[in-house]
């Protein structure tokens, strides 16, 4: 007894996201179309947002898999090799064979440069190092060491001590007197205070700011002395 059910011509297919939407697709082009996106969308073990690849790709204004369009692109491939000029449907289907996508690397190049490679890891790797490169950058603060006209020798040494753990930490040394009263009138004394503090602290620092009066306070910037 035969069926008198048809068999569907097409089918109407809706991406999770909602964002995709492809109509009458044909049966034989199905299994295609799911394998193109879950090449593209299942690059981590992790879970993450499933537009993550593509959406790394509009904003670095990658054009990847069939946003390639041309007759004439020379083709890498993932391991380096040359495959020659050919149009981008021909290297499509090559990275469709590789289970991998086809990436437009250089684009200003004649003719343009293509590669194929699995760009959902590659887009992952990228931001992992970034991660990890951001984790290892270190901010310079400034430290204030205060001074005084009259500072002891053992005081003095602590504080020259204090300066040195700062700048091999990667810091910037701020040194300041502030003159009280009748202080005022021996600003020089501070000035030599900074300048024979500078002195102690010449193997391993370098004066950034000479010493100088701003308004009640005697400041100067110090800086780690570059290794030769």
């Amino acid at each position: 007894m035969q069926n008198n059910k048809e068999k569907p011509k097409g089918f109407h297919l809706v991406c999770e996201s909602g964002k995709v939407n492809i109509l009458n697709v044909q049966s034989n082009s199905v299994s295609l179309i799911l394998r193109r996106f879950r090449r593209c969308f299942s690059f981590c073990t992790k879970p993450i947002n499933k537009r993550r690849c593509l959406d790394i790709a509009a904003k670095n204004n990658t054009l990847v898999n069939e946003q390639i369009k041309g007759n004439e692109f020379r083709v890498i491939s993932d391991d380096g090799e040359q495959l020659g000029i050919m149009s981008s449907a021909q290297a499509l289907d090559i990275a469709e064979e590789r289970d991998l996508d086809l990436v437009l690397i250089a684009p200003n190049a004649k003719p343009p440069v293509c590669k194929i490679m699995n760009y959902g890891k590659y887009c992952f790797e990228q931001a992992k190092k970034a991660k990890e490169n951001k984790k290892k950058q270190k901010t310079m603060e400034i430290k204030e060491i205060r001074l005084s006209l009259n500072i002891d020798v053992h005081d003095f040494n602590t504080k020259v001590k204090q300066a040195e753990r700062f700048l091999k930490a990667g810091n910037k040394v701020k040194c300041s007197i502030r003159l009280r009263g009748r202080e005022m009138g021996h600003s020089d004394m501070g000035v030599d205070t900074m300048k024979r503090f500078a002195d102690t602290c010449e193997e391993f620092a370098s004066i950034e700011k000479q010493p100088k009066l701003e308004g009640r306070q005697i400041l100067m910037f110090l800086v780690a002395k570059q290794s030769k």
